[in-house]
């Protein structure tokens, strides 16, 4: 499956994926952000990424055969490749459940750590 397009929507803090295939996918940023490639490799003590219910999704700049770089206004950035786009909106309903679990476990919580207005 490769990409056709993207569509950032911030007012339902959401990306639309088209894909070539005819099939598309709406994406949560939280569920980006939460599943960034980077917080998912694998090491001794498996990180719980918290408070990004308020995250947004402000650019995504094409990497070629690399993938794809998304850019939070966290000032977090992360290289998404198709293959694991793919994986997220495949396993969305499954990861999304498993992470819920993980983080009422552990205490922490899904809002924003301070009050954030935009003008």
């Amino acid at each position: 499956m490769n990409i056709q397009s993207f569509l950032i929507n911030t007012n339902t803090k959401s990306l639309t994926i088209d894909f070539n295939n005819g099939q598309s996918a709406c994406l949560p940023f939280e569920y980006l952000r939460v599943f960034t490639p980077s917080a998912n490799k694998p090491t001794k003590q498996q990180s719980l990424v918290t408070h990004k219910k308020d995250v947004v999704l402000t650019a995504i700049e094409n990497l070629g055969k690399h993938g794809f770089r998304f850019i939070f206004d966290d000032q977090h950035n992360a290289i998404y490749s198709t293959k694991y786009i793919a994986l997220l909106v495949t396993e969305q309903n499954d990861r999304w459940q498993h992470y819920l679990t993980n983080l009422k476990a552990s205490g922490h919580s899904r809002e924003a750590m301070i009050n954030i207005t935009q003008l």
